[in-house]
């Protein structure tokens, strides 16, 4: 009979080995977006400089509509706003665009 000291040693080497062999990527989607997500926030940011000029300011929400049609994008955007990059609720969308571009 194989003890839990043994077994734990097992399932170390057994998953050293498979990931070895076939390394899973894992990607950090906390500092990116989705190339659909960045068009979209370059593109309304675009539009309100045209509207408003360059010192418009420009919160995450406005690259959505007023519903709640997909939740996963909604937090995807709000993650890359609040949470990895601290933004405040309204930034510069010169700002915002430029952080895109370069890839934040």
């Amino acid at each position: 009979m194989i003890n839990t000291h043994e077994h734990d040693l097992f399932l170390l080497f057994i998953g050293a080995t498979i990931s070895s062999v076939n390394p899973i990527p894992i990607i950090d989607t906390r500092k990116s977006m989705r190339k659909s997500l960045r068009d979209r926030v370059i593109t309304i940011c675009n539009k309100k400089i045209e509207q408003k000029g360059d010192v418009v300011g420009v919160s995450f929400y406005a690259f959505f509509a007023n519903k709640n049609d997909d939740p996963e994008l909604l937090m995807e955007a709000a993650t890359w706003w609040i949470k990895t990059h601290k933004l405040n609720h309204f930034e510069k969308a010169n700002k915002i665009i430029a952080m895109v571009e370069s890839g934040q």
